[in-house]
């Protein structure tokens, strides 16, 4: 069976909700119009008993029970639009007498009816409505009347009612049909315009956008989202298309550096000091290769899957002392003064490792681009109920319409002015994907030539122990 369209669904649904309900309408008015005929009917027939049962007259010793004269004279003077038939029975169920207009035809007593209760029977091929009542005669019962009446006429219009309804049902059905299914399908245009949109959006046109429905119902909600989700889409495939461009140049630089320098040696001999000179450049170049590949495996982590975050209590005092002592041959290299104030210790419940990734990328910064003999200061506090790290330092710093785009893979300001500080742009790129994960609030203040400042603020659900 062929499955029918969404238009055709919603018409065929609506068509059978209000046929069901044009059905009921119509059962109600036919049934009105038959409890009206039969009333009528029953009415008269009732009418007609008491006046057939005040004509029996009693002469001498015969009873008269029909006059023809008088319904021969009833007969000419009114329209008989519904014949009434009469039959007088004895108690033995046989005729005694019957009205001149049933002529060879007579009316059956029925014994399986109550007396005085009217129903539906038959008079040769002829149907009618009739009632049977007891015939009394001095309180003495002599018999049984019978009075019928004629339902071909009521029974016609009944019938004729009964078609028109239907056929009137079977074409307002058709007609709602055909109603339902053209206001359908102007109510489900903005979804042919999703289908058409949808079919044309390829990895090459994702600028393409569902137009938006002037009324604001479910299917402008539904384009607006459809619309929003294209946006994401978009924005991710260009960040993935600039991340592939900027991680394939940043890993060829290095290579080409290694390269380069082995190429060189190879040439002509040298003495040890000049290789052991070029060796440790390149070892010092694999080394900015491998941090560079860490940093991208990172990040593809953040890029490509919902790490699971391993929430456990975490010490923040010993965390940042660790991350000194990591950095400590760089520290006195640079002859760099550290001040570590902390007034209490700090515990947080967050991800171990993702804390100290955060922080080894932020105090790895501040003495990469502090002067020689230049301060770093570390403060924890607490503000508000919530614990706040400060990193500064009074280096370089950043110029103001830099800080927008310092947050972005593979950005560094004025790197042109310092070439002799090494970096891949990747670090604080990592920090805000990493404090964002964690729900900690990450901000940045800078200077050119005042320096940084870092600051981090674990929200409430990380709570001090």
């Amino acid at each position: 069976m062929a499955q029918l369209s969404f238009k055709n669904r919603i018409a065929l649904n609506y068509i059978i909700t209000t046929g069901l309900l044009i059905l009921v309408v119509f059962s109600v008015i036919y049934s009105i119009v038959k409890h009206t005929v039969y009333s009528h009917i029953d009415e008269n027939i009732k009418v007609e008993i008491q006046n057939h049962l005040a004509e029996i007259k009693v002469v001498g010793d015969k009873v008269i029970l029909i006059d023809e004269e008088e319904w021969n004279e009833r007969e000419h003077n009114s329209v008989d639009v519904n014949p009434v038939f009469v039959e007088f029975l004895d108690l033995n169920k046989k005729i005694i007498d019957k009205a001149p207009n049933l002529k060879t035809e007579t009316l059956e007593f029925n014994d399986s009816v109550e007396d005085y209760e009217l129903f539906d029977t038959k008079m040769g091929n002829h149907a009618i409505r009739q009632i049977q009542v007891p015939l009394h005669i001095k309180k003495k019962q002599i018999g049984y009347v019978i009075v019928a009446m004629s339902l071909a006429d009521s029974k016609m219009v009944l019938n004729n009612l009964f078609d028109i309804m239907s056929l009137s049902f079977l074409a307002i059905l058709l007609l709602l049909f055909f109603i339902a299914r053209f206001f359908a399908g102007r109510s489900i245009k903005p979804i042919n315009a999703i289908i058409n949109t949808s079919k044309i959006i390829t990895k090459d046109s994702l600028k393409t956008r569902i137009p938006l429905p002037k009324t604001r119902d479910e299917l402008y909600i539904l384009s607006k989202t459809i619309n929003n989700l294209l946006n994401r889409i978009e924005d991710a495939i260009e960040r993935e298309k600039q991340f592939t461009s900027d991680a394939s140049h940043e890993l060829r630089t290095p290579l080409t550096v290694i390269k380069g320098t082995l190429e060189v040696l190879i040439r002509k001999p040298r003495d040890n000091k000049e290789y052991e000179e070029k060796i440790n450049y390149c070892i010092n170049e694999v080394d900015h290769l491998n941090m560079l590949v860490d940093q991208l495996l990172l990040m593809a982590r953040f890029e490509n899957q919902k790490k699971t975050v391993n929430r456990e209590p975490v010490y923040l005092n010993a965390l940042i002392l660790d991350v000194l002592t990591l950095n400590s041959e760089k520290i006195k290299n640079k002859k760099v003064n550290i001040k570590f104030d902390a007034v209490q210790d700090f515990y947080i419940k967050s991800d171990t490792f993702l804390v100290i990734t955060i922080l080894r990328n932020i105090i790895s910064n501040a003495i990469k681009y502090s002067n020689t003999k230049g301060e770093i200061l570390i403060l924890l506090s607490e503000q508000n109920g919530k614990t706040v790290c400060k990193i500064s330092d009074n280096g370089i710093g950043i110029a103001k319409e830099d800080l927008a785009n310092i947050l972005n893979p593979f950005f560094r300001s004025n790197s042109t002015d310092h070439p002799e500080i090494k970096g891949t742009g990747l670090g604080l790129s990592i920090v805000k994907r990493t404090t964002e994960l964690l729900g900690i609030k990450f901000k940045i203040e800078s200077e050119i030539g005042a320096g940084t400042t870092v600051i981090l603020t674990f929200n409430e659900n990380m709570k001090t122990l």
